[in-house]
């Protein structure tokens, strides 16, 4: 398992170097050993949090029992002490006795213990070695797996330490009233507290802004929004929900630019993100598809031993007489029917599947994600950062009318370059963009004269700047509509030349056309419009914002990253639905599918996710694939919704807003540089941006799965062909067909042929379309192929009785002998018959480790008896002409298994 602790160890050195800032609160949040304090339900918060928008300042500072300046020691003492630490609740690791004991509970496992101790209270110690040899490995190398991978996920959470800049105010009441400003760590942050913020921070806790300069923020882990949020000190209207407004910050999410103060309103488990983090961690796991799968297949198996056992048990009694001896022999049945390698064979199949995923670079925390990503029929992916690059890019620069035009260019990157403000994510797009495609100086033929900064309430800025000295020119870039309110003309380009003409009522329709049609295809577009001024002014204002010339515009995309039209189309050549589920707007999302390929099949949007009952939805999942402006409820109940109706679904995510979905689905899947939460959530963590791991996963998981199942229709099917040979033949015996000792040191060597399984090759018709537990086919499987067996052992019987003469008490050891090895070797060469729907050894070949494990334990087979060490196994040599009817025996076996083979898959499939 060296590959895990390698890779997460480029992984810490390469998230500690490039997201400081974007886990600065998280990670401190999420801190071991504090009782954090009980969560806000959801709807409370969103009530408090609307009210703490719409308050007037002095309502709200008096509610939070704070001052105008800020508290003061003693009071921040008394509020830590009523509300708790600043601390998120999370998914504390189990202590390592509770996690063994998660890695041990399964009905098979208990069902091996309890036969294990019956063993050892009959003295059969053989047997009890052998059952709890099975058990103890599997569970260990689940444990150690697993445990591997969340110790290494647990040293991200303890790089940084966080503190933030507070206002408290020392001294006692009524004396020193000026606030001073400290680093505190975060945990101490109350409620009341005054905050100071800058570009790059975190913001550590639920606040409402007191006073912004510039201040733009982040909230794409919490939204999904692409683009930053203004926010502004004044009050918002009553009813305005918590997200929409503009004087909340929200814990985990971080300042792009500009600076502020705030007040602290909610901390903890409080905040919004403590409720996401707490419905996260407090409610347990709904049973994945994998577990519900191997449960169900595991009482299934038991059910059969329920009533096969018993009745060995009468059959043998009445027939020999000897209650005590049948007992023994039923228990050795009830063991051979029992397939105590599925626990190891699952596990170890699953740790294979992890270490080669591992060399790939993902980080596998659960090993039930490993065949749930086989099962996976439908992918459920958030938008921005999973899809997208999350990073804004230049993506056109037109005329008026939509034609490319690099004068708009020219003007939009001397607006931004000339701007003496924090630039924000789309002037470092224009100046990138620039810098990178083209070979634009235009800095040097000019000098900055003045600039007109940016407000929300014009929603534009402007900057003057100086041509060789002979004019100025006025240039200008903002939001549509706000510029149009201060353009009196339009810049054509046509065929003729360029002029100037007046912005009627027509060409302002025919502008609005145009930009519709770029925010239709994803875009957000800016326009830029400018006017030459006279060289001797040198002061400018909002007032000399009129009168301007629409020049064009410049749009701007966050990109879908480059593996990921590959990824789906691969996923959906698998048989894996894709369906986007991102609470940014419908246009940007609609724009990005087309990008990558996705063909939409219809669009629901949060608020009729509302409007719709658990069926409704149910049904609309199933028929709809993009889903936009969700909140992370919505995106759990869309989950959910498609889990209830059947699917097996794959939710992947990097946002605080994706952990609830990410919980609810078969299998979480986040990317590097989520936020932690999210990777707290997720089963699976891809170290790399490439999502073409997915596919690879996916087929991995189907391997894995196709693996599993053989080794459980081998064993269901041959230990009902073995019990059904017992049955007939205890009903005419004299004497046990097989002692109890035969039964186990058969199943021991079967058992020790499948360890190969898991390293055995799979047929690529059987990994084309998603794998599921199927026990009712199981079941089918079972019934069909078992008799096959039960014809050749009675062959078997009649041989050794007529032939041989092994018709009575004293020749029961021959008899047994002949039994033991047809039986063992038609066990194991049913691995080979049943493990390809297509002809074995011909058509398909299994691994070399399988191969070479099945010629050992059949040479195994046959060197007991014939061999020293058969008297110590109460077996005897058989005659050699014995041979060429085993032969004989073996080949009408593998004929008839063939010819029947055929037959079921015309008739029922292979899964």
């Amino acid at each position: 398992m060296s590959f895990l602790h390698h890779l997460f160890d480029r992984f810490l050195h390469t998230r500690h170097v490039t997201r400081h800032f974007a886990r600065r609160l998280i990670l401190d949040t999420l801190t071991l050993g504090r009782a954090p304090t009980p969560a806000t339900s959801p709807d409370l918060l969103s009530r408090e949090l609307q009210r703490a928008a719409s308050d007037e300042l002095p309502a709200l500072i008096e509610r939070l029992q704070s001052d105008p300046a800020g508290l003061s020691d003693a009071q921040a003492a008394a509020a830590l002490a009523q509300h708790g630490p600043n601390e998120v609740e999370h998914e504390k690791p189990l202590p390592a006795w509770l996690h063994l004991w998660h890695c041990y509970k399964n009905p098979f496992n208990v069902l091996l213990t309890v036969l294990a101790l019956i063993s050892y209270l009959t003295e059969d110690h053989e047997a009890t070695v052998v059952i709890l040899a099975m058990v103890v490995l599997s569970t260990l190398l689940r444990f150690v797996q697993e445990g591997r991978s969340n110790r290494a996920a647990e040293r991200l959470k303890s790089l940084v330490s966080n503190t933030a800049t507070v206002l408290r105010r020392s001294g006692a009441e009524g004396e020193d009233r000026a606030a001073t400003p400290r680093e505190l760590p975060i945990h101490q942050l109350v409620p009341g507290d005054h905050i100071v913020l800058s570009a790059g921070d975190m913001i550590p806790s639920d606040c409402r802004v007191l006073t912004a300069k510039d201040l733009f923020v982040s909230q794409s882990a919490m939204t999904g929004e692409s683009l930053p949020v203004e926010k502004f000190a004044e009050r918002s209207q009553p009813g305005t929900s918590a997200l929409d407004a503009t004087n909340l910050l929200f814990m985990g999410t971080n300042v792009v630019s500009g600076s502020a103060t705030a007040l602290v309103v909610a901390t903890g488990n409080h905040t919004y993100f403590g409720t996401l983090a707490t419905r996260v961690t407090a409610t347990d796991r709904t049973p994945t598809a994998f577990q519900a799968g191997v449960n169900s297949v595991s009482w299934l198996l038991i059910r059969f031993a329920l009533v096969m056992v018993p009745i060995v048990l009468v059959v043998n009694g009445f027939t020999k007489g000897d209650w005590l001896e049948a007992f023994l022999f039923a228990l050795s049945v009830a063991v051979g029917l029992t397939p105590e390698m599925l626990p190891m064979i699952v596990t170890s199949t699953l740790a294979k599947g992890a270490v080669l995923l591992s060399r790939k670079k993902v980080v596998v925390k659960r090993l039930d994600a490993i065949q749930n990503f086989g099962a996976m029929d439908v992918l459920c992916t958030d938008k921005t950062g999973t899809l997208t690059q999350d990073k804004i890019f230049l993506e056109r620069h037109t005329d008026v009318f939509g034609h490319n035009s690099d004068e708009v260019l020219a003007f939009a990157y001397l607006n931004s370059h000339y701007q003496s403000g924090l630039k924000n994510l789309l002037d470092h797009a224009v100046l990138e963009h620039v810098e990178l495609q083209t070979d634009l100086r235009l800095a040097q033929d000019y000098r900055k004269v003045d600039e007109v900064p940016f407000d929300f309430v014009r929603r534009r800025m402007s900057v003057i700047v100086s041509e060789r000295n002979d004019h100025h020119e006025l240039i200008c870039k903002g939001a549509v509509e706000e510029m149009l309110d201060v353009c009196t003309q339009v810049r054509v380009v046509e065929d003729t030349g360029v002029q100037d003409l007046p912005l009627d009522a027509t060409l302002r329709a025919r502008v609005l056309e145009v930009t519709r049609g770029l925010n239709n295809e994803g875009l957000r577009v800016v326009a830029v419009a400018m006017k030459e001024t006279p060289p001797h002014q040198t002061v400018y204002s909002v007032a000399d914002e009129s009168g301007l010339t629409l020049i064009g515009y410049v749009a701007f995309l966050d990109p879908p990253k480059e593996s990921t039209a590959p990824a789906l189309k691969a996923l959906a050549a698998h048989g894996v639905a894709v369906k986007v589920l991102t609470g940014d707007n419908e246009l940007v999302t609609l724009k990005v599918c087309r990008e990558v390929g996705l063909a939409v099949q219809g669009v629901l949007l949060g608020k009729d996710v509302d409007a719709l009952d658990d069926a409704a939805l149910a049904r609309a999942a199933d028929t709809h694939n993009v889903f936009a402006k969700l909140s992370p409820l919505h995106k759990e109940r869309l989950v959910r919704a498609l889990r209830a109706g059947g699917h097996v679904v794959g939710f992947m995510g990097d946002g605080i807003n994706d952990a609830p979905a990410l919980r609810a689905a078969d299998i979480g899947i986040s990317v590097d540089s989520a936020v932690d939460i999210a990777k707290e959530a997720a089963d699976i963590i891809l170290l790399e941006k490439s999502l073409m791991v997915l596919e690879e996963g996916v087929m991995e998981g189907r391997k894995t799965f196709s693996n599993m199942l053989k080794y459980i229709r081998m064993t269901a099917s041959s230990n009902f062909g073995n019990v059904f040979s017992v049955l007939v033949a205890s009903a005419f015996l004299p004497f046990l067909p097989m002692l109890p000792l035969h039964l186990l040191v058969q199943n021991l060597l079967y058992d020790l042929s499948q360890i190969a399984i898991p390293f055995d090759n799979v047929d690529e018709e059987l990994i084309r379309n998603p794998l599921k537990w199927n026990p009712g086919d199981i079941g089918r499987f079972m019934v069909f192929f078992g008799p096959i067996s039960s014809v050749f052992d009675i062959t078997t019987f009649a041989v050794m009785w007529h032939v041989f003469g092994a018709n009575n008490e004293g020749a029961q050891t021959l008899f047994q002998s002949g039994w033991f090895v047809v039986g063992l070797l038609t066990q194991t060469l049913i691995v080979h018959m049943i493990r390809t729907p297509k002809l074995p050894f011909v058509q398909s070949v299994a691994s070399v480790p399988l191969l070479t494990a099945t010629v050992l334990i059949m040479a195994v087979g046959i060197f007991i008896p014939m061999g020293p060490l058969a008297g110590h196994f109460k077996l005897q040599a058989l005659p050699l002409a014995y041979f060429p009817w085993l032969v004989g025996i073996l080949a009408g076996y593998v004929l008839l298994t063939t010819v029947m083979k055929r037959w079921y898959v015309r008739r029922y499939g292979w899964q």
